[in-house]
């Protein structure tokens, strides 16, 4: 049996994730290069399992999943990682059912967050924020 690489990338905010599946592997879940058993904080641990726990594939247990995450905050380094283990995922299995279920779930799990910051315009400080006017 030959194996399978495959790359996959997610990004929340400032946050950029990259995952490499390889299959068949021993079924390692490293997060820039820390297992996800011990990753912290317990609520980012938590919100990346939930992908794992919703696709239940006996296949995606014998694959090595290595995400390399830089920039933002926790959050959204939680958010980006958790986009690119569920594309690379459903890459990797390539049903249509994965996809429903990812979809079901939170469509956003597939197709990412489209929100960014709005530009600064003229006359101002920032986006929106502009002097304020006193009439007294």
């Amino acid at each position: 049996m030959s194996s399978v690489v495959i790359q996959s990338s997610g990004k929340r905010k400032e946050a950029i994730a990259r995952a490499v599946l390889k299959y068949p592997a021993k079924g390692e879940i490293l997060i820039n290069n820390v297992p996800l058993e011990i990753f912290q904080p317990e609520m980012s641990k938590l919100r990346i399992m939930e992908v794992l726990e919703i696709i239940n594939d006996e296949k995606v247990d014998k694959c090595n999943i290595n995400v390399k995450v830089k920039g933002g905050g926790i959050g959204g380094q939680t958010d980006a990682v958790r986009f690119a283990i569920a594309r690379v995922i459903n890459e990797f299995l390539g049903s249509k059912k994965v996809e429903n279920l990812l979809r079901e779930y939170d469509d956003a799990l597939l197709s990412g967050d489209f929100r960014r910051t709005e530009p600064k315009k003229f006359g101002g400080k920032k986006a929106r924020a502009r002097r304020q006017k006193s009439f007294r």
